[in-house]
């Protein structure tokens, strides 16, 4: 499967300002692009690449004041099977994980499992350990928040939506993230694509916000907005939590005007204009 994946996306800046981009396809997916990804600003800025603490690619720039837009379409080649289940992954005893899952068991800025720690014992302690466990933590998170764009709210955490339960894919994400800590389950947040492919349309696109958790010897894909297998993701960046991954980030006052996200099946013959 081919997918067509880009963005537009345009700011209003009332000073010259630093910025950090985190809008590549993650190193894990560089290698499936079919096509040259580069980042088109305007005005035409350089763009100093970098690569953050977790691995994650990154521009930094100085836009100057008035409107700054960045621009990008590019396709990437995906399996195009719904997101892998592994219902026999065993739960690692904490003393054999390998040393990089640790951090990921950790409180952090919107996963406060300190705060959650009786509350997820609570829940989830009679839950079998492994995959069922953490499907359980899923399915319940899913149940528990009601999603709604109008809830959106760049300041609320795990133990928020815990306790005022409507938020965005960031919030359900967060809490399932923090449960799983608490648990013992190492968790990462993920940033990425995820058009609408085999289910409704949903418009305008946006980013979405998934979780990933160490099961089995290995990372795998849960998402508790939609608590179902998936097609077509397109991992951008990873980290604890969405702190880690902002899209954007301005060191000075910027107003957005513009965000269009694209995330599209293709045919199965690349047209010719976008293959050179």
């Amino acid at each position: 499967m081919i997918i067509k994946i880009g963005f537009d996306i345009q700011f209003e800046l009332s000073a010259p300002t630093p910025m950090i981009l985190m809008l590549y396809v993650h190193p894990s997916r560089q290698a499936d692009l079919r096509t040259p990804e580069k980042i088109v600003v305007e005005p035409n800025i350089p763009l100093t690449d970098f690569t953050d603490l977790y691995g994650n690619r990154c521009a930094r720039l100085l836009a100057p004041a008035g409107e700054v837009r960045f621009t990008l379409e590019a396709l990437i080649e995906d399996s195009g099977k719904p997101d892998e289940q592994n219902p026999d992954a065993i739960q690692h005893p904490v003393a054999d994980l390998p040393n990089d899952t640790l951090p990921f068991l950790l409180t952090s800025r919107y996963c406060e499992v300190d705060k959650l720690s009786d509350i997820a014992w609570q829940l989830f302690g009679n839950t079998a350990p492994g995959w069922p466990r953490a499907q359980a933590i899923s399915s319940w998170v899913h149940n528990h928040i009601t999603f709604g764009y109008q809830f959106a709210d760049s300041t609320k955490s795990a133990f928020d939506v815990y306790n005022d339960p409507r938020g965005v894919c960031r919030d359900f994400s967060h809490l399932a993230v923090a449960f799983c800590r608490c648990m013992n389950i190492p968790a990462r947040y993920v940033t990425g694509y995820m058009g609408d492919i085999g289910v409704p349309l949903v418009l305008p696109m946006d980013f979405s916000g998934w979780y990933e958790v160490y099961l089995g010897g290995r990372w795998s894909t849960f998402d508790a907005r939609h608590n179902v297998a998936r097609i077509g993701r397109i991992v951008m960046a990873r980290g604890r939590d969405a702190a880690d991954v902002a899209l954007t980030t301005n060191f000075g006052r910027a107003t957005l005007k513009k965000f269009f996200i694209i995330s599209n099946e293709m045919p199965d013959k690349i047209p010719e204009s976008l293959s050179t």
